[in-house]
């Protein structure tokens, strides 16, 4: 038998969208089902300790969140980690040669600057420790509590209140901020005879540290934004490297460099310099938009140097081909290394122009027939992210989960509430991901979003709102209208982007200052509100204007 196992273990649930996810589209492994608690016994919830806020997950969006709040005045809140400590995808992916791929000093919140930041793209261990400075800093650490994966959130229309069922107790909150993330539980393909494998089996984000690969016959799984980081670190160490590619990547040379002793002295001297080179940084992000979301020709340019990256890195003009794509460049995300292509035209490197689609024993059979021994597979094959775990564990005012409720496709308004789910808020919720900047200016962007709802709530005297079917339908109707001009669903792909629909659930189309402004401040006239005492929702728009006078 195996001497691993071949299913992803339980991780963070905080995610950012850095570290990797690929389009394998093989049939995948359900995730492992966490056991729900039992339904409280009578005068139990007397019992049950009460928040304001409950927050899921503790990664950039579930630190953020407690950081808002905290500035908001609201401290009655805890964040729900299931690992041991904070991070989220920046503590579960640790595989060698992880790094990001935005720009270090535009990949931090805007409340906390890094001066110290080592490199113009920094790698995991930094971002990590970044976070857990975050953590420190704003003193979010009381509100922690690791080790606790939430099974079931339900509301309770009788109570106006979210009861919370989790693997270390129970609570009940007013609200509940979910930041799980998209990229929080790894994808295996369910292919036959995996569990017949005698070698090492894991994936990309559960990295087996203790594992040594040196002279063995690894078999990498895919060839997304983890895989290109990965084959380039290990390549040199293993006996020979067998690449799995269903598709193939476009990659742009890596502008990193050692961010100078200077450079670190003055920005910590003189913020503005920091906050200049910030500005800078994101206003070519901004500018990059157009391309991508309303005039795809324009990335013909881009396309020519990366077709120019493979020349210069691939010397054989068969193995060239195999690596050049046949779709237009930004359709699936774009991937930047100087080291991928002269790893892959290594000698001890094969590339199989085919995913994987049967084990039998250590024989890998490829879908094109082709048969390769292995001593280890890694399987960069990215995560659950239009059919997020946590959805199925969400149940909202008619018990209808959340899961049902995307069954046909991920739906929220402006990316952060969900017609039928009371007082739930997303941060990195559907159709807020990003294919060029920053995902940390989305977070802050709902996180205002988030602060402005509750402290409207507050004002107007309402135990909680949802948003109307009718603006979260005119939300997303627009929404996907304007995603019929961008490169994602033009540029002939099949990417990790699309659910099984086709349909376009992660990526915003616009850039991140349309975003900003969207999420502003919270429109009532959206909203039905639920008045305290009622435990249903009987204000419409009308009425919540009324409230207001």
């Amino acid at each position: 038998m195996a001497s691993s196992s071949k299913r992803p273990r339980p991780g963070a649930t905080g995610a950012t969208d850095e570290a990797g996810a690929t389009d394998e589209a093989a049939p995948v492994a359900a995730v492992a089902p966490v056991t729900p608690a039992a339904p409280a016994a009578p005068g139990e919830e007397s019992r049950v300790p009460h928040v304001r806020v409950a927050v899921i997950g503790s990664g950039f969006g579930g630190l953020g969140a407690g950081v808002r709040l905290r500035r908001a005045g609201i401290t009655d809140f805890v964040i729900l980690e299931r690992a041991d400590s904070v991070g989220g995808t920046w503590r579960d992916n640790s595989y060698p040669g992880c790094a990001c791929d935005v720009p270090s000093h535009l990949y931090s919140f805007s409340f906390a600057p890094n001066p110290e930041w080592p490199r113009s793209f920094s790698g995991q261990p930094d971002i990590r420790a970044y976070l857990e400075k975050v953590t420190d800093v704003f003193g979010i650490r009381p509100h922690l509590r690791f080790n606790t994966e939430v099974t079931e959130a339900r509301w309770d229309a009788e109570r106006a209140h979210w009861r919370i069922a989790t693997t270390a107790g129970r609570w009940t909150a007013d609200a509940v901020v979910a930041a799980a993330g998209p990229l929080a539980d790894p994808q295996i393909p369910d292919l036959p005879g995996l569990d017949t494998f005698p070698g090492k089996v894991f994936h990309s984000s559960r990295w087996d540290h203790d594992y040594r690969l040196s002279g063995q016959r690894v078999a990498m799984v895919g060839t997304g934004a983890s895989a290109a980081q990965i084959i380039p670190a290990i390549q040199p160490q293993v006996g020979s490297l067998t690449v799995f590619q269903r598709t193939p990547a476009w990659v742009l040379p890596r502008r990193d460099r050692e961010i100078t002793e200077l450079e670190k002295w003055l920005h910590g001297r003189v913020p503005l310099t920091a906050k200049l080179r910030r500005g800078a940084l994101f206003a070519l992000r901004e500018i990059q938009v157009d391309a991508f979301v309303r005039r795809p020709g324009l990335l013909k340019v881009v396309q020519r140097l990366a077709e120019r990256h493979i020349a210069d890195g691939v010397a054989d003009p068969a193995l060239r081909a195999r690596l050049t794509p046949d779709y237009r460049i930004g359709c699936k995300r774009i991937l930047l290394s100087n080291t991928y292509y002269p790893a892959l035209a290594a000698a001890n490197t094969e590339v199989v122009s085919s995913g994987l689609s049967e084990v039998r024993g250590s024989t890998l059979v490829a879908a094109d027939g082709s048969e390769h021994e292995a001593d280890a597979i890694v399987f960069g094959t990215g995560f659950h992210v239009t059919d997020i775990p946590v959805a199925a564990r969400v149940f909202g005012a008619n018990g209808t989960s959340l899961a049902e409720e995307w069954k046909d496709g991920a739906q929220a308004l402006r990316g952060s509430t969900v017609h039928g789910f009371p007082n739930l808020f997303f941060v990195i919720g559907p159709n807020t991901g990003l294919g060029n900047s920053s995902m940390i200016l989305m977070i802050e962007s709902q996180l205002n979003y988030l602060v402005d709802a509750l402290t409207t709530l507050g004002s107007v005297g309402a135990a909680a709102m949802q948003p109307t079917a009718r603006a979260q339908r005119r939300w997303n109707l627009e929404l996907q209208h304007r995603m019929d001009r961008t490169v994602w669903t033009t540029g002939g792909c099949r990417s990790w982007y699309l659910d099984k629909n086709g349909t376009n659930t992660v990526l915003w189309p616009g850039s991140t200052s349309s975003f900003r402004r969207a999420t502003r401040r919270v429109d009532l006239t959206e909203y039905e509100l639920i008045l305290r005492g009622t435990g249903a929702a009987g204000t419409t728009a009308t009425e919540a204007e009324e409230v207001l006078v």
